[in-house]
């Protein structure tokens, strides 16, 4: 009979366990626990193990690899487990705080001494200020677990960034967006509580007319730096955003490493030299080119002298204007046309674009509400929608490219012919054009678009103005600030998603929204049972199903 029990217990344990967390409101602590940790531990295992999938070299490193990639991300300080504890922990003092504070106020009496004093006090907190106090003291956790990994603490002094830099500046743009939208942008209720509707409607309208403005201008100007990096500083962009850059700007390396060499004077049309006299040649010899089309001391430097430089080397179409031949700066891509150049890119771009951006849009339809694909005029407009994003990338490629070669070949080095091409394929030249030029793209997306975009390449723009050798240096000067960024931005996310949630947009607005407030949260809202209908419902036992059985004549 015990082991009956036993059986049936073990049994019905899931479905104990499944009843118990129902009862459980979505805000509860376990439940913030339970689907922050699913969140991360997915963001964390699917970057981890999808090298396994794609790479034969990683799939050769066997099953104890991917054994071991799993137990790193499971343990105590891993990701997952640390931003657990820094978004459920606070969830967890705030929810003991306030019944703290509910049952101090409710015995009431004079505090004695200084404790009491400080219990009353606490006490008397906004709810606000105890949301922010129990966030930044699990935050703390939070940021402590993470540097207290051992692969974090060996890097930490050789000479590499912060493991968690980028996900503190992550959390700094997020952050300071929703101080920026509650003061500007989002006022309380109670402020405009005075104001008519179409008041109210007309200052709205003129709110996000701004705000895009200034999302757009971020972008721009953040684009700017980050390209402009690409150029001339990839070690102070993150190694992973580099090579995305690199593949979708199909651009030879040898191509950036003479650039480089521009600006630092080691290649110089003017003087004749190169310290690395094969770095270009090599570029001309391998695109079917001669080798002299990539040697310095037979490019001419000035536009005013370049024709007869041009007939010796035999290169059409490039009168009056000095440097290397656009055929080596095209690269395979094209010949000598800078428009085909340009519009070829750009239609590479929106290829990679689409393949991007339609599982974006496709898959949370497919996971959440499957049969909207079927809806003709909302697959039109999610298709649509997939265009217009691959569009926009589109036309960021593509415009930097040809604004390179208005500088240097079409307009700008044709007007100035009498000034070097050290100057125009130089960092203040057609580099400096084309990474002012394409960030203006970005209007091209929906204004809601514009300001994700903008939080997106933000914290990168912030991380590539930071100088290198003070992120690698791993000083106190270094680790404390980046640790009290992740603390209060962290801290004041979490604030703000309880107490605030409309200052925030977005990526963080979704995420938080589902994490604090759960699926019955806002956009998250789905159509779910009632929660008066049965519980789980339970296998019978073998005493009930034997009862039940009719007997036999």
């Amino acid at each position: 009979m015990d082991s009956l029990n036993i059986r049936k217990r073990l049994r019905d344990a899931p479905h104990d366990v499944a009843d118990f967390l129902h009862a459980l409101p979505d805000d509860h602590p376990l439940q913030i626990a339970l689907r922050t940790y699913s969140l991360a531990l997915s963001l964390a295992l699917g970057p981890a193990l999808l090298p396994f999938v794609t790479s034969r070299k990683a799939r050769a490193q066997g099953l104890g690899r991917v054994l071991l990639v799993i137990r790193r991300e499971l343990g105590i300080t891993a990701f997952a487990s640390a931003i657990t504890v820094g978004v459920a922990g606070g969830a967890a003092i705030r929810h003991f705080w306030d019944g703290w504070a509910a049952e101090t106020s409710r015995v009431g009496g004079k505090p004695r001494g200084v404790l009491g004093e400080l219990k009353a006090w606490l006490a008397s907190l906004k709810e606000s200020h105890r949301t922010f106090l129990a966030n930044v003291i699990s935050s703390t956790l939070a940021v402590t677990l993470l540097h207290s990994r051992r692969t974090h603490a060996k890097l930490a002094g050789a000479g590499r960034p912060s493991p968690t830099l980028d996900l503190s500046l992550l959390f700094l743009v997020r952050a300071m967006d929703s101080l920026v939208q509650l003061a500007f942008f989002k006022p309380s209720e109670g402020s405009e509580r005075s104001l008519s509707e179409s008041i109210k409607l007309e200052r709205n309208a003129t709110r996000r007319k701004w705000s895009t403005r200034l999302d757009a201008l971020v972008f721009w100007a953040c684009s700017a730096r980050i390209m402009w990096c690409f150029f001339y500083e990839p070690d102070r962009l993150p190694r992973s955003y580099n090579k995305w850059i690199m593949r979708m700007a199909n651009i030879d390396p040898r191509l950036l490493a003479a650039l480089r060499a521009i600006r630092s004077g080691e290649f110089s049309y003017k003087r004749g030299k190169s310290l690395s006299p094969d770095l270009v040649t090599s570029l001309s010899r391998d695109l079917g080119y001669p080798p002299s089309w990539g040697d310095p001391a037979l490019l001419p430097a000035y536009g005013t002298r370049a024709d007869k430089a041009w007939q010796t080397l035999g290169v059409t179409g490039r009168q009056g204007r000095g440097g290397m031949p656009c055929e080596i700066v095209h690269g395979d891509v094209t010949g000598g046309s800078c428009t085909a150049n340009a519009a070829i890119r750009g239609a590479q771009a929106f290829a990679e674009a689409v393949a991007i951006y339609l599982p974006v849009h496709i898959l949370p339809i497919l996971a959440t509400q499957p049969r909207k694909l079927l809806d003709v005029p909302r697959l039109v407009s999610t298709l649509l929608s997939v265009a217009r994003s691959a569009s926009f990338l589109s036309a960021f490629v593509s415009s930097i490219w040809f604004a390179v070669c208005c500088t240097r070949t079409l307009v700008l080095a044709r007007l100035f012919p009498w000034i070097p091409h050290d100057f125009w394929d130089g960092p203040l030249g057609c580099t400096f054009v084309g990474s002012l030029v394409c960030g203006s793209s970005i209007w091209i997306e929906r204004g809601r678009r514009r300001g994700e975009m903008a939080l997106y390449v933000l914290p990168r723009a912030i991380r590539a103005y930071l100088p290198a050798e003070w992120l690698k240096s791993g000083r106190a000067s270094v680790r404390w600030p980046e640790r009290l960024i992740f603390i209060l931005s962290l801290s004041t996310l979490l604030t703000t998603a309880i107490h605030r949630p409309d200052t925030l947009r977005g990526l963080s607005r979704w995420t938080l929204a589902f994490v604090m407030k759960g699926p019955n949260a806002g956009f998250w809202k789905r159509k779910r049972a009632d929660s008066s209908g049965p519980s789980t419902p339970r296998a019978p036992s073998p005493s009930k199903t034997s009862d039940s059985v009719p007997e036999e004549h």
